[in-house]
């Protein structure tokens, strides 16, 4: 029987090949586009390939998907290829020191049924500008949130047409299977699907896994080979995203700066949070990347920093007069940061071997209070604002543990702390920071974030002064605080820009309200928000690293936090437990 070279061929296991055949098993329904085998028999005879007819290369990573989930879930491998095929597809390979690389790609984008891989290559004209390479290919956060934000960039085309995607891991999978894992995870703009599956498979078509093994020396020689199969000759630039745990990272780390990176462009390394457990911790992994990278190649990413909210904050001071005089101790009363995550979360998964300090405070909460509070910068140049960030850290006060509260969810079971965190884990920590410098001296900047709390809500509050001399106090009563004028700049729920001020009611007499100006983006936007890791991901393609931690800012951030830190190690303290979807220790 022949075959088409739009058919779509799909593995089946031994055991894949009984379920189908056996009468009592669940029946597999295929769309009226597929053709099966008219006898089960047929399915066999052809080495238990289901045979599949149409241009719905969609359907085909379902297919694939199923299978893999079974080979990841079972432990049963893909059949081999037949004789006649392998040997015809040896001969579009070439061969160096033993590896098997492809030959140089088309720039055109292909459907994910001409996919180009290193096990089927094609050749090319120029080749890539750009490879990004996704260390930790196969975990959550890659197949998350990575895969899907450097999709949506390629979608909106803010990469090059001929990026290379790689995607590097310890597992035995094929270019395929990789392909299969992200797909099912992609998906296109809402506010704009035009060509949405052409796009979907140019950029499969141009991912890649590599099995970097145990020796990572090895490993990173293997994907620099094989990026340069795809590279420009003229200019190539590479980004490494070490989505790897803090106890491999400097070793993964060492292996790419020696045998990886590109000299026919420039190199970034992204490096996920924790930056360090501790001061010291943190100080030898600075040390040993500095002496193997330029500190302007690091970038230090928190997705949260890729908020909205964050980037508006300069926005928002800069380039508004009616904000920057009272931007003050003279006018300012106090700021409050909240983050919290409702117990809807999955926490225990954060924090393993590290509580909130590490993963909220020490990055996401110092970055937003010292964009909040530091000197205009003279520029928009990254520098010039991580030059004014790092003052403002350094200016803050080092934060006495007496002033600090620290807290634990327990499960809804009286006294039952949840198996996952460790008895000294906080999850829960309010505080008062100051900042000692002019513009700052005696305002408060309130901190309270935690974990498991009733609700999921972020967002800046700042409240300015009490009027002086109040007339209208008589008609306000005895809670003056009800009239303060506040700023509030809030990202979940409900993105918005509110601004609380009092006003007259409309009739006869002489009634006060507080009354909220209001700016929601939802009403006033009619646009999808990207996801945090698209806006930092661009950031750095783009090469603008404001939003991410520079050595000396890690260094003063950790020192505001060491007191705490050296007295829950020194004295054991123990977090006090709060109620699972409570309000946190505060209210306990």
């Amino acid at each position: 029987m022949s075959i088409s070279s739009s058919l779509c061929l799909t593995p089946l296991s031994r055991s894949s090949r009984a379920e189908i055949a056996s009468p009592s098993s669940a029946a597999l329904t295929f769309p009226a586009t597929v053709r099966v085998g008219t006898e089960l028999g047929s399915l066999r005879s052809r080495g238990g390939l289901v045979v599949t007819h149409g241009r719905s290369s969609s359907f085909c990573r379902k297919l694939r998907r199923l299978k893999l989930w079974q080979m990841l879930n079972v432990g049963q491998w893909w059949t081999e290829p037949s004789p006649a095929k392998e040997l015809k597809r040896k001969k579009n390979i070439i061969t160096n020191n033993n590896q098997t690389f492809p030959a140089k790609l088309v720039e055109t984008p292909l459907r994910s049924s001409q996919a180009h891989s290193l096990d089927s290559p094609v050749k090319v004209g120029s080749g890539a500008s750009l490879c990004i390479a996704v260390v930790g290919a196969t975990g959550e956060l890659a197949r998350g949130k990575i895969f899907p934000a450097l999709f949506a960039l390629y979608y909106s085309g803010f990469l090059p047409e001929d990026v290379g995607i790689f995607g590097y891991s310890r597992k035995e999978l094929t270019d395929e299977d990789l392909r299969s894992i992200i797909a099912s995870n992609l998906t296109c703009r809402i506010d704009h699907q035009e060509n949405c599956g052409d796009k979907m498979d140019a950029f499969l078509a141009r991912t890649y896994h590599l099995n970097g093994g145990f020796d990572n020396r090895e490993g990173m020689s293997k994907l620099n080979a094989r990026m340069e199969q795809i590279e420009s000759e003229s200019e190539a630039n590479r980004i490494f995203y070490l989505s790897v745990p803090q106890e491999a990272l400097t070793d993964v780390a060492s292996a790419l700066a020696d045998y990886a990176q590109t000299r026919k462009g420039w190199n970034r390394v992204i490096i996920e949070k924790p930056f360090g457990f501790d001061p010291l911790s943190s100080h030898q992994l600075t040390r040993t990347l500095l002496s193997k990278f330029e500190e302007n190649q690091l970038y230090r990413i928190d997705h949260l920093l890729g908020r909205n909210l964050i980037e508006n904050l300069t926005v928002l001071r800069f380039s508004n007069l009616v904000f920057e005089p009272l931007w003050s101790r003279n006018h300012i009363r106090n700021v409050q940061i909240i983050m919290s995550e409702d117990s809807s979360m999955q926490t225990g998964r954060y924090f393993d071997g590290y509580g909130i300090i590490q993963d909220i405070v020490h990055s996401h909460v110092l970055q937003t209070i010292a964009l909040l509070a530091m000197e205009p910068p003279i520029s928009l140049d990254g520098e010039d604002i991580r030059n004014e960030k790092v003052k403002v850290l350094r200016s803050i006060r080092k934060l006495d543990p007496t002033d600090v509260i620290l807290g634990q969810y327990k499960t809804s079971d009286v006294g039952k702390v949840n198996v996952a965190l460790n008895s000294s884990t906080p999850t829960y920590f309010a505080a008062a920071l100051y900042i000692d410098n002019a513009r700052w001296d005696g305002v408060p900047f309130l901190i309270r974030t935690g974990m498991g709390l009733i609700e999921h809500r972020m967002e800046i509050r700042i409240q300015f002064h009490h009027v002086p001399g109040l007339l209208y106090r008589e008609r306000i009563g005895h809670n003056i605080d009800a009239a303060t004028n506040e700023l509030i700049l809030r990202d979940v729920p409900d993105e918005a820009i509110l601004v609380k001020i009092n006003n007259k009611i409309p009739g006869l007499g002489l009634q006060l309200d507080a009354s909220e100006l209001n700016l929601l983006y939802k009403d006033r936007y009619n646009s999808e928000v990207p996801d945090s890791y698209e806006h930092l991901l661009l950031d750095v393609v783009d090469g603008d690293n404001h939003l991410f931690m520079r050595s000396d800012e890690l260094a003063a951030a950790w020192g505001i936090l060491s007191p705490v830190l050296e007295e829950m190690d020194k004295n054991h303290t123990a977090p006090e437990l709060y109620e699972l979807g409570g309000w946190g220790k505060t209210a306990t």
